[in-house]
């Protein structure tokens, strides 16, 4: 069960805005819109720290969430487990909307999205 919860919290199929959203194509840029941030989505109750050096934390729904992620060919490749339950590993496209909106879409830019806000 709190796979699917929080499969449903981070890859959450999100309305299509394409022309609102900018791509995140490199490292830097990505790092200075997390660096000192958190990535939440209050809805599905997901707070997450996404570190410059490589280290995912948070939690959602009462269970922490922890990995490890790297850039790599422009995509946000993420492995995490929650509540010591994997996730797994994915390569995700990254988006911006406002400097305050993040938007993860898994697959390559394929798959599902998930947005969150940065505050």
């Amino acid at each position: 069960m709190r796979h699917i919860l929080i499969a449903a919290a981070l890859v959450c199929a999100t309305p299509a805005v394409a022309d609102a959203y900018e791509r995140v194509a490199d490292k830097s840029t990505f790092l200075g819109l997390v660096t000192g941030k958190t990535l939440s989505n209050r809805l599905y109750g997901v707070s997450l720290n996404v570190g410059g050096n490589g280290d995912i934390s948070g939690g959602a729904l009462g269970w922490d969430i922890t990995g490890d992620w790297t850039w790599q060919d422009g995509y946000f490749c993420r492995d995490m487990s929650w509540g010591g339950d994997s996730i797994g590993y994915n390569c995700q496209m990254v988006e911006v909307r406002g400097g305050n909106e993040m938007r993860f879409t898994s697959d390559q830019g394929t798959g599902d999205a998930a947005s969150f806000k940065l505050r």
